[in-house]
């Protein structure tokens, strides 16, 4: 079987830009493939728009001479493809990742996460990790086990060198420090690892007083993917129980950041959240 791939943002980025060229040039994609040639139908055409398949050099090289595409713009195609689709570390993991999250996140250079009921999982301990999913999962132990693996891969997207490692702003309800996951020691290993994870450079994280009383984030939890401007526009994500959630509109992603900004607002200074979480860990 071939070796699988997943678009990256670049790819999804790379497949609506060759729509909009097709719709700036007046082409359907009946049209488009009829021009193309042999070996192209409008289901090919629309594949390739959807990040459905992976298109060939060749291909996308067609479909910007079709479209009359100046050198400059060419170019910058052609960068953008380069790496568009890969193999991705979470591919391993097919198993435990269905949707399309953890790609985004791997691509994104800022995440913005608020949490009222428990860690980010990039913050996790594996203790911590495995009481979460023990508690939403009632399955065996070696399928937790297998998640819980999967979430400590994820980790290494902060301490990544190559592409550089994302800002992470993580805005934490108290509620989440002092609820015991798994009992005292475990929350109190996952509160100092919090503690250091505040250290890395890359990393900020803020807590909201119980006594905050009414805030913006009341409506439940959400992240914010950011990428280069040139790659993709923002997206919002919130993950349930039962499925996934993405938001992408302009309204709704600007709606969010300033919500996440009046969270950090309210918040605890990142030096006095520290104090804070290392006093829950004595209690």
């Amino acid at each position: 079987m071939p070796e699988p791939h997943s678009p990256t943002v670049r790819g999804r980025k790379l497949a609506s830009e060759l729509r909009r060229l097709r719709e700036r040039a007046d082409l359907t994609t009946e049209e488009a493939a009829a021009q193309l040639g042999q070996g192209w139908s409008r289901f090919k055409v629309a594949y390739i728009e959807r990040a459905r398949t992976k298109p060939t050099t060749q291909a996308i090289t067609a479909m910007l001479d079709l479209y009359g595409v100046d050198s400059a713009t060419r170019a910058a195609l052609m960068e953008l493809a380069k790496n568009a689709w890969r193999r991705g570390w979470w591919t391993d993991y097919s198993d435990v990742f269905n949707g399309s999250y953890v790609a985004l996140e791997d691509d994104a250079t800022r995440i913005d996460e608020w949490g009222p009921q428990t860690l980010p999982g990039l913050l996790q301990t594996d203790e911590y990790a495995r009481e979460i999913i023990r508690a939403g999962r009632r399955g065996d132990e070696a399928n937790i086990q297998r998640r819980v693996q999967a979430r400590m891969a994820r980790k290494a997207l902060l301490s990544r060198k190559d592409p550089p490692a994302p800002v992470l702003r993580a805005v934490l309800d108290e509620a989440a420090m002092r609820r015991p996951i798994g009992g005292h020691e475990v929350m109190r290993a996952q509160l100092h690892a919090l503690l250091d994870a505040g250290r890395r450079p890359n990393v900020t994280v803020q807590v909201l007083p119980l006594d905050v009383g009414t805030h913006a984030g009341l409506d439940g939890p959400f992240i914010i993917l950011g990428f280069p401007e040139e790659i993709a526009p923002d997206v919002a994500y919130v993950g349930t129980r039962i499925g996934d959630a993405y938001a992408e509109s302009v309204e709704t992603v600007r709606s969010l950041k300033v919500g996440f900004e009046d969270l950090q607002a309210a918040a605890l200074s990142p030096e006095g959240s520290a104090e804070l979480i290392a006093a829950i860990a004595k209690e």
